[in-house]
């Protein structure tokens, strides 16, 4: 059953919820358990730690200072986003945290940016004070936000020197500059076609949980389209390609508890901003047949890095618990080394 090498990260909404009997009750619960979760996901041989990124909910929000306390508990964990919401952004400013976060964790951020996904607030960017000009969609203004952000962080100038005067070219770059940040900017894509797209502007592809499109076909084949055509447009036959999947490896009465119900569920269809969607199944059961449905899943196996969706809100002995059941079966397939 075994594999090549791939890296493992676990993906994180950071759910709160004060209710009685909550294991996260407040969004400083959340914040404080997430570091000692990294340090769990790192302590069983995982490579990465993700956020996800949403506004105006009980989740997790601002990212950089989150990411930050995890890099500096941790010493080979990556840390990284699933995806910050550029309508919601200043280029140039979060070129600026990026940087930092990154140079104190030691070149280990993995930022993931993208348009963002539909949320509760309907006036959420004109709160934070970003009104789409009119005439524009948001697909123009993020795409213009996103082409100066990677210059920026690339340490193209972006403002002129009082010395040159008003008439004098760019020359002062944002700082701090972290060099080989611009190689680790992954866009998260819901369609296939975005692929093109991820390859020209020379990110990673992080491939959505859902599909904004649908032909019939399992999620996952479609989603394996999704990679091999953006490995097929990166002309200089580079850049990295992440799935995220939720599969929990039962192997305690309380993993059958929580999700016994799941065990081979089918994808989930419907529509969404309009469009058709559809999404993965749930994967749950014994480690043997999570590992099966790994092995089976078409972009899975074109993937470099499979993120596995964490319930956090489920505390931070039990998740502690699950990265290492995940673990287990990642070493099982090959994907991990051996324990020492």
């Amino acid at each position: 059953m075994t594999q090549g090498r791939k890296r493992i990260g676990f993906l994180s909404f950071g759910h709160y919820r004060d209710v009685p009997g909550a294991r996260v009750a407040t969004g400083g619960d959340s914040l404080r358990q997430h570091v000692d979760l990294a340090q769990a996901a790192e302590e069983v041989g995982f490579s990465g730690a993700w956020l996800r990124v949403h506004h105006f909910e009980h989740s997790l929000t601002a990212p950089y200072p989150l990411l930050s306390a995890m890099a500096a508990r941790t010493t080979t964990l990556e840390v990284g986003t699933g995806v910050v919401d550029m309508r919601y952004e200043n280029p140039l400013y979060s070129a600026e945290l990026a940087a930092a976060t990154d140079l104190i964790s030691g070149g280990r951020l993995q930022l993931g940016i993208s348009r963002g996904s539909p949320e509760q607030a309907v006036d959420g960017q004109a709160a934070f004070g970003y009104e789409l000009p009119a005439g524009r969609t948001w697909a123009e203004e993020v795409g213009e936000r996103t082409d100066r952000f990677l210059a920026a962080v690339a340490g193209e100038p972006m403002a002129r020197s009082a010395r040159a005067g008003a008439e004098g070219a760019p020359t002062l770059r944002v700082e701090p500059h972290s060099p080989g940040l611009r190689e680790r900017i992954w866009w998260g894509a819901g369609k296939v076609a975005t692929a093109d797209y991820v390859a020209e502007k020379g990110m990673n592809l992080l491939s959505s949980t859902l599909l904004l499109q649908d032909d019939g076909r399992p999620f996952h084949v479609q989603q394996a389209d999704q990679i091999r055509r953006y490995r097929a447009a990166r002309a200089d036959d580079a850049g990295l390609a992440a799935v995220t999947r939720s599969a929990f490896p039962v192997t305690t009465e309380w993993d059958e508890r929580y999700f016994g119900f799941a065990g081979e569920s089918s994808d989930s269809v419907g529509y969404l901003d309009g469009s058709s969607a559809r999404s993965g199944p749930t994967v749950a059961g014994p480690p043997e047949s999570v590992a099966r449905s790994l092995l089976a899943d078409e972009a899975v196996q074109e993937a470099d890095y499979v993120l596995f969706a964490l319930p956090s809100q489920l505390g931070t002995d039990y998740n502690a618990h699950l990265l290492g059941n995940i673990a287990d079966v990642a070493r099982e397939l090959g994907w991990l080394a051996p324990r020492m």
